[in-house]
């Protein structure tokens, strides 16, 4: 039997994560053990260079509150790299986007889990709506960060 991680331990090793992820391309993604799609979109990663770890976990809902990923952004895996999160199926070249500018926000997130979206099988039905995490528009929703 699985136990949660306790919430202070939890916090510690999410905190330190980005720290060994400052060589740039390193990423630690979490997903759930019985998550097929996770380990997909952690090939995509590593085909493209990225140096991935994958961590199972039965507590991503925590992760996703200290990571300050609101539930309407929320996916199937977080990801850190760098100094950021990136939540769910996000493309690639908004990944690079966002390391290469390097922003002020917490992350980025492509929520659920669009098909054809990196990882995901399926036609791709219109653009990849990627959003920032930690700001909002003059309307108090989700900034867009890339739209592909």
């Amino acid at each position: 039997m699985r136990h949660p991680i306790p919430a202070a331990l939890f916090a510690l090793v999410f905190a330190l994560a980005p720290l060994a992820a400052t060589a740039g391309d390193d990423a630690v993604l979490y997903k759930d053990p019985d998550c097929g799609c996770c380990g997909e979109y952690a090939k995509v990663l590593e085909r493209e260079g990225f140096r991935v770890r994958i961590k199972e976990t039965t507590a991503l809902d925590a992760l996703r509150r200290m990571a300050g990923v609101p539930d309407k952004l929320a996916s199937c895996h977080t990801v850190t790299v760098g100094n950021y999160v990136v939540e769910g199926h996000v493309p690639v070249a908004a990944v690079r986007k966002l390391l290469g500018e390097k922003p002020d926000i917490r992350g980025i997130a492509l929520p659920g889990m669009p098909q054809g979206s990196p990882g995901m099988t399926g036609q791709k039905e219109g653009p990849f709506v990627v959003y920032e995490i930690g700001t909002r528009d003059a309307s108090g929703q989700p900034k867009i960060f890339a739209s592909e």
